[in-house]
């Protein structure tokens, strides 16, 4: 049955690849002009010899295929604008960086929500729900780049805690790191504060509690493991939240991860760049759903026995 389950999810991760490897292709070859086109100020020959090399000349159909053979070998191909780089060594420089960022805000998001959710639920209707709340709905309310540059102006300007940009220490990946968490951490509360609250009102809670064990153990062994099913489902969306908002984190503070080259790809045009990031931001996010989609079936046997 989990064979069964696991073959599944995964023709359904290489159906939704090549569909946007597709889309990707075809609405960017859509597009008029090319980076390598006269308005750039390449003269007419030159431009003619470039895009023979590239086989920009080439039927359409002919280009797709090869380029789906380069993706198959993992080679994403040349940048247009940028002279000997490939899109390969952009992934290589900057998904490090920006995965750093992005493993630092999830860390943050799930544990600060997680605790936020759990003492609403606990203390539901006393202050400290109420409190716990607040903090959701502005994580909620407020756009992270807001979030950012009020941070930057108070803990980095103000205050000097924290570099204002760039990249190089551990304290430079905080303010971004909080900016990307806050988002994901509103949603997690809720979502921890309403499972909780349902789970502590079932009746195996209330003969665990008739039996004297502590209301700790009673947590920690029965509570949260039945409360983590929805934040493992939605782990896939977070962190697909969490990698496209980075790239507008990353350009307000200096970060040399994967969304610097990607604006700078669209503002050159770099459509190469663009398909090839694209395409592999679609990659890390759709795996990173296939594993939510496992382990959510682990932890929740039902899941695959009601699978169609």
């Amino acid at each position: 049955m989990f064979v069964k389950f696991l073959f599944r999810k995964a023709l359904i991760l290489l159906a939704s690849l090549f569909f946007i490897i597709t889309a990707t292709f075809f609405l960017m070859k859509a597009i008029p002009g090319d980076p390598l086109s006269e308005e750039q100020g390449i003269p007419h020959e030159i431009h003619e010899n470039l895009c023979k090399h590239y086989g920009l000349n080439d039927p359409l159909l002919k280009q797709y295929g090869k380029y789906l053979r380069s993706i198959l070998i993992w080679d994403f191909g040349p940048s247009f604008t940028m002279r000997d780089v490939t899109i390969n060594d952009i992934i290589k420089e900057g998904f490090p960086v920006s995965a750093t960022l992005g493993l630092e805000a999830l860390l943050l998001s799930l544990s600060a929500g997680i605790i936020l959710g759990t003492i609403a639920a606990l203390w539901r209707n006393r202050w400290q729900d109420y409190a716990a709340m607040t903090i959701a709905v502005l994580g909620i309310s407020v756009p992270s780049f807001v979030i950012a540059t009020i941070t930057q102006y108070f803990l980095a300007l103000k205050m000097n805690v924290f570099p204002v940009a760039r990249w190089g220490t551990i304290m430079h990946t905080i303010l971004p790191a909080l900016s990307l968490a806050a988002l994901p951490t509103a949603f997690i509360a809720r979502l921890t504060r309403t499972k909780m609250i349902e789970v502590l009102q079932q009746d195996y809670i209330k003969t665990a509690k008739m039996k004297g064990l502590s209301q700790v153990h009673i947590i920690m062994k029965h509570v949260l493991r039945n409360t983590m099913l929805p934040i493992v489902a939605y782990l896939g969306q977070l962190s697909a939240n969490i990698l496209v908002g980075s790239f507008v984190i990353e350009r307000i503070f200096g970060i040399p991860g994967l969304g610097q080259w990607m604006i700078t790809s669209i503002s050159n045009r770099d459509y190469t760049v663009i398909m090839g990031m694209t395409i592999f931001c679609s990659i890390i996010l759709l795996s990173t759903i296939f594993i939510t989609d496992i382990a959510y079936g682990l932890l929740d046997p039902r899941i695959k026995e009601e699978a169609p």
